[in-house]
């Protein structure tokens, strides 16, 4: 489900490397044993995470990155895309493995598997039955990112608990003043508005889908900016007082805005009507050249000191149970990684949409973007 604060670098360094694993089945990459071909979202890994595989296990990982959903689906519905490992967000996965993309796991090559917490991997069966196909490799939420003194400058007497606060004109024309912004997430963003509404967020009417266009569409003249990669800077340098975004964009946000010392404060909350919970996968594609390395750095990721490094280095939660006396206490115990057992029993996942859901998102939210 990722993330802006990537995207950027991802798509600068990832295009010729990627390049380079698309034509790996036809190089002497490919038939070189000794190889795993690696597909993943920049800046989503430890630094010495690969380093630690490839000594422990005398294999070369050849490391790939992507900028969004869509430029790893084409990739892997396409064929013969040269990878081993790839991290799709959880309804693409769902949607590729009913295509056949990808390899059922063998689990006996995964002795880690038992570290993984079986509350989450139940979660993310909605979009991969029976874990059949992958683990989590991260997992968060979206909700509301806020400059709690600026806010409360604009609404002093209202609760900070709603998706009203954004999703309501009365709220949002207030707050305009200091700046809200969006992700640009189409599938996701609509999805709290039905969630806001009271509606099921997975099973969307036409009606449904309209009055959610109606709530985007009044709000609109409020909202700065609909923009995934900028959120995290644009909330850290105090330009937005408040936005929808993920859970980590609002991590590193803080973090930015530490580091400058600045004084801007950013918070984080799920609202009490609910919200949404993603989850970044580990597969192996069908086609894969190197399985049986797959399946090797996929139980190296799951090793609980190198899963934690990886949440201590992105801010992003892991599903191991048996990494968190590993990870920093600041970032184990922080609400905005890990929220606690009440939140996350309001948390719901995302299925797969329908070509016709597809389109009808896709329309509603151009015109919510274009302001027409």
């Amino acid at each position: 489900m990722r993330r802006g604060w990537l995207a950027i670098t991802g798509a600068v360094i990832g295009i010729g490397t990627s390049l380079l694993a698309g034509c790996g089945r036809h190089d002497s990459a490919a038939t070189d044993l000794n190889v795993v071909n690696f597909y993943n979202w920049n800046d989503y890994i430890a630094p010495d995470t690969i380093a630690g595989f490839e000594k422990l296990t005398g294999i070369k990982v050849n490391v790939a990155y992507f900028d969004t959903n869509e430029t790893l689906e084409s990739r892997i519905l396409t064929g013969h895309s040269g990878f081993d490992v790839v991290v799709p967000t959880a309804p693409f996965f769902q949607r590729q493995i009913k295509s056949g993309a990808f390899l059922p796991l063998d689990k006996t090559g995964l002795p880690n598997l038992v570290n993984l917490d079986p509350a989450i991997m139940a979660r993310v069966a909605l979009n991969d039955p029976g874990n059949a196909h992958g683990v989590v490799y991260a997992w968060g939420t979206y909700g509301i990112g806020y400059n709690e003194k600026l806010v409360k400058d604009a609404l002093p007497d209202v609760p900070l608990t709603s998706w009203r606060l954004i999703f309501d004109p009365t709220y949002a024309s207030k707050l305009a003043g200091c700046g809200i912004g969006t992700l640009d997430a189409p599938a996701g963003v609509v999805r709290l508005v039905l969630r806001y509404l009271g509606r099921n967020p997975n099973n969307a009417s036409v009606k449904d889908l309209a009055d959610a266009a109606a709530v985007l569409n009044e709000i609109r003249p409020y909202i700065r900016t609909i923009d995934t990669v900028n959120i995290i800077n644009a909330m850290a340098n105090g330009d937005l007082c408040i936005a929808i975004g993920y859970n980590g964009d609002f991590v590193q946000a803080r973090k930015r805005a530490a580091e400058a010392k600045n004084g801007v404060k950013v918070d984080y909350l799920i609202p009490e009507e609910g919200s949404l919970l993603w989850f970044d996968m580990l597969g192996i594609p069908k086609d894969a050249p190197h399985a049986a390395n797959a399946l090797k750095l996929i139980d190296y990721l799951m090793t609980p000191q190198v899963s934690a490094a990886i949440t201590n280095y992105t801010g992003f939660a892991n599903a191991n149970t048996a990494a968190t006396r590993f990870i920093n206490p600041a970032i184990a115990t922080d609400p905005t990684v890990y929220p606690p057992l009440e939140q996350r029993e309001r948390l719901f996942v995302q299925a797969e949409d329908s070509p016709e859901q597809i389109r009808a998102i896709t329309r509603l939210w151009q015109k919510f973007k274009t302001g027409q």
